[in-house]
């Protein structure tokens, strides 16, 4: 019978740490499990290696053994009573791989060097699985994540209700669980992922939790100064502006801004920045006004 690669049949390093043999384990065995891979004769078949090279591995005793004697494997029951007689004489005692109890699926190789059974698996494991993860990805506007609200998805053909909190940003990621695929021997179900697009048909720009805009501003309102309305996300307000005010000029309107994702009541701020516009087309009075307004500007 051929010596089998048990490092090779979980894809890691020989110098692999327990830790690192236990993830390649999960990962494979999931990916074979006959639960998720019904009447997969090849699956099966994986699977059964994948169990038995972790039966191996996973036990230090089991692999120093299989590490010590690799492909000299033939004589290791002759090296271990070897090692035994050496311990007795020493005055010492030594626990040998026997003892393994009942049999198992098991190959010819592994019978042939453990006897059947590893010593410290106490018996052949029933593996439970997680379920499958599901992702799903949900394009909404800016407008639907000013406020916090219900949606109904339609996951693998089930109609699911989520709230989705306001505030929830492009790109982010929520998990639900147990609302993915049915976990394998008995695991849990797996979990719902929900990857938001938001995208932007407003007038206003969205940096973190802070709102943009520009609001047009007439030549006279800016000179003199006196009252407007803005808009804001959620409405219009009143503004004074100040006589002599500047094209560009920033005014900040606090909490008006985006909601904060979860802190309830919590809002950016809004910065509107002023355009003040030059009229066109003036009328020849107009030119007059203007000239005599730029001699007294200049005298």
């Amino acid at each position: 019978m051929a010596f089998i690669d048990y490092y090779k049949i979980l894809e890691v390093d020989k110098k692999a740490t327990e830790a690192e043999i236990k993830k390649a384990y999960r990962k494979l065995a999931r990916k074979y499990h006959p639960d998720l891979n019904p009447n997969d004769k090849e699956a099966e078949r994986k699977f059964k290696e994948i169990n038995e090279a972790n039966e191996v591995l996973s036990h230090a005793e089991n692999r120093k053994k299989y590490d010590d004697y690799g492909e000299n494997w033939q004589h290791a029951e002759g090296f271990e009573k070897s090692k035994q007689q050496q311990q007795y004489h020493r005055g010492g005692q030594q626990e040998g791989f026997g003892g393994f109890s009942g049999g198992g699926d098991f190959s010819d190789f592994f019978e042939s060097m453990f006897g059947g059974r590893s010593s410290g698996s106490g018996g052949r494991r029933s593996t439970q699985f997680k379920g499958q993860d599901f992702n799903a990805e949900l394009h909404l506007d800016l407008k639907d994540v000013y406020t916090t609200h219900k949606r109904t998805l339609t996951i693998n053909g089930k109609n699911i209700r989520i709230t989705i909190p306001a505030g929830v940003e492009n790109g982010q990621q929520i998990k639900i669980s147990g609302l993915g695929g049915e976990g394998a021997g008995g695991g849990p179900k797996g979990d719902l992922y929900i990857t938001f697009t938001i995208e932007n048909h407003t007038n206003f720009k969205l940096d973190k939790h802070n709102l943009y805009s520009t609001v047009s501003l007439d030549l006279y309102t800016a000179i003199l100064g006196g009252d407007i309305t803005a808009d804001t996300f959620d409405g219009k307000v009143k503004l004074t502006v100040k006589p002599g005010t500047q094209n560009g000029t920033k005014v900040k309107l606090k909490g008006k801004g985006f909601p904060v994702y979860k802190k309830e009541g919590e809002f950016g701020d809004l910065y509107i920045t002023y355009q003040v516009q030059i009229p066109t087309n003036i009328t020849e009075k107009e030119k007059e006004l203007f000239t005599e307004l730029a001699k007294l500007r200049t005298s």
